[in-house]
């Protein structure tokens, strides 16, 4: 079984500030640091940190050198990453005082993936192998089309959450990994109990994690419910904290973890990642998860 994550490759300019900036506010930052980011290189960071072989697809722009080689130093294996013309993806991140973030966030080569480009990439992979999304591309209705096709289970990570997915069939997604915000996005529930319920109306052969914050997370398949809660630390940087979390989680499934263990393995591994400034760089690498006593 092998895994694919078709993702997107950014350079996250990262702001450090008091609070986020309103309109028409001109606020200063008390620091600034360059990170290689976006959701598709965070969560192959984290499986491959996470001891997981993975194999990541995407474009970069030629000023996108240190994506590559972050993917290749990370241990992700980046034969099928492809240069563009256009410019990289990246993002300008706030960072406030207390750890939070918001973010801008600009598409570039994630948003010139072309369907030869998938069919290529897809054409080295089988029936049984995982496909990992997010929806930082685009073409991602096309994708899981071709991969469904293929027998590929498909895992989804609805974020950001927006008017593309609405061409998505959701029906052909094994599983949905989200935070609550994107569950009241697909399902127009707030509460989480609600939000699950309609999952399962919606999707009664999905798996779903959904995660909450500081409530933790859940996950449900069929009648199966298990949670989770947070293990509380000094928050740094929440920057890649769902996709640290994202990643341990996938990687407990290839390895046959009870569910439930498997929850608690990546709650470990997302708390030490807000620990830490940065995306890829805060993601902890398996040996770090297992030796801290929680």
């Amino acid at each position: 079984m092998k895994v694919l994550n078709f993702g997107s490759l950014n350079l996250d300019y990262v702001y450090s500030v008091d609070h986020m900036v309103t309109p028409g506010e001109t606020l200063a930052s008390y620091g600034m640091n360059v990170f290689c980011g976006g959701k598709g290189l965070n969560q192959s960071i984290a499986l491959a940190k996470a001891g997981v072989e993975v194999y990541h697809a995407g474009l970069i722009g030629e000023e996108g050198e240190i994506l590559l080689k972050t993917c290749q130093e990370g241990g992700v294996d980046s034969r099928y990453i492809r240069k563009t013309t256009e410019k990289s993806g990246h993002t300008i991140i706030q960072v406030d005082k207390d750890g939070q973030n918001c973010i801008l966030l600009y598409g570039g080569a994630n948003q010139s993936i072309t369907r030869e480009y998938v069919d290529e990439v897809l054409s080295h992979f089988e029936k049984g192998d995982i496909l990992l999304l997010q929806n930082e591309i685009n073409l991602l209705d096309y994708i899981i089309n071709q991969a469904y096709e293929k027998g590929m289970m498909i895992i989804l990570n609805p974020s950001p959450y927006n008017e593309k997915l609405d061409s998505c069939d959701f029906k052909k997604i094994s599983m949905l990994l989200l935070n609550e915000v994107e569950g009241a996005q697909v399902t127009g529930e707030k509460d989480e109990k609600k939000i699950l319920v309609r999952l399962k109306e919606l999707y009664p052969d999905m798996q779903v994690v959904l995660t909450l914050g500081k409530d933790g997370s859940v996950y449900q398949y069929k009648d199966q419910v298990y949670r989770q809660g947070i293990f509380s630390v000094q928050a740094v940087d929440t920057t890649a904290a769902g996709d640290t979390f994202t990643g341990y989680f996938i990687s407990s499934i290839l390895e046959g973890m009870p569910v439930d263990e498997g929850l608690k393995l990546a709650a470990k591994a997302s708390a030490i990642a807000v620990s830490r400034e940065g995306a890829t760089a805060s993601i902890p690498v398996k040996a770090e998860v297992e030796s801290v006593d929680w």
